[in-house]
């Protein structure tokens, strides 16, 4: 059985004076765990992958897997732009004890369906460890169609998908034309309860990192069918999930966390920048009507 299943956390990456905060990720994969999370995803977007040295995104991925310590499922974020830099960082999640890996479609450089096939393949020739393919074109400027996921998904360690266009008609299309064991994983908060009722299989979100309890407890509801009690944490999560995305994921997770004192700072790396007083003051409203506050 897949196990890639459930509601994994596209876990911050704590930073205090532009350093990692290493006792911070520890606090909060511990917070997380306790809540229920089901898997935890270091170096994905959310941990501002872009801006972590290759030294930085090892470390992370290493003080990960040794704080899970084997409790959890580890997805660890490891695309690049560059398909000899992902096979790098992939080789390097596998030889760390990582569970899978999360590949980023290659951005900026906006390769055709046949350039992200090729790439994908290259990566999963090269690493023999699951990996989960990640597409987000708001961020990266392409958008892998649901043909080329199809094909990838014929690859044997390709085994799912984080889909983060919010697409449910895309979503579907990529269900239908994949096989019954690959894992679709909603990558946009508001439409995952959504995706599981279409037949996905979970979550890799934001708004876990407040509020893991209730996101795990919302997928586990869906994948046991029980949409009643699904929908109902779905439209008690709605206004949170809005609210992680008041500003560029993942600046206001990481300003609510520190708000609520899962970690010492919510310092973001530039070009990231900190929240505007009044957008502060609209995420402290909204995790004090949630009850986090």
């Amino acid at each position: 059985m897949n196990i890639f299943r459930g509601a994994f956390v596209a876990i911050v990456t704590p930073m205090i004076d532009g350093q990692v905060d290493e006792q911070g990720l520890k606090n909060l994969i511990e917070f997380q765990i306790a809540g229920g999370t089901h898997g935890i995803v270091p170096c994905g977007t959310t941990g501002e992958s872009a801006t972590l040295s290759h030294e930085e995104h090892h470390r992370v991925v290493e003080l990960t897997i040794k704080q899970v310590n084997g409790r959890v499922p580890v997805l660890a974020g490891t695309g690049s732009n560059s398909t000899a830099e992902s096979i790098e960082l992939t080789r390097h999640a596998k030889k760390a004890g990582a569970d899978g890996a999360l590949m980023i479609t290659p951005y900026y450089n906006k390769p055709s369906q046949e350039g992200l096939y090729q790439h994908f393949k290259a990566v999963a020739e090269a690493v023999d460890i699951p990996i989960i393919l990640y597409n987000v074109p708001g961020r990266t400027s392409v958008n892998m169609l649901p043909p080329a996921v199809a094909r990838c998904a014929a690859i044997d360690n390709i085994v799912g998908i984080k889909e983060a266009t919010g697409s449910l008609a895309q979503i579907a299309e990529v269900i239908r034309l994949c096989p019954d064991d690959f894992a679709v994983l909603s990558g946009d908060d508001p439409t995952c309860m959504a995706t599981v009722a279409i037949g996905g299989t979970g979550v890799i979100s934001v708004t876990s990192n407040v509020e893991p309890k209730d996101m795990a407890q919302m997928m586990d509801a869906a994948l046991a069918g029980e949409f009643v009690r699904a929908r109902e944490l779905h439209y008690k999560l709605f206004p949170l999930m809005q609210a992680m995305f008041y500003d560029t994921n993942p600046v206001p997770a990481k300003t609510a966390l520190a708000m609520m004192g899962k970690i010492k700072s919510g310092e973001v790396r530039l070009p990231m920048a900190a929240l505007n007083a009044a957008t502060s003051d609209r995420l402290k409203d909204a995790l004090t009507a949630y009850g986090l506050l």
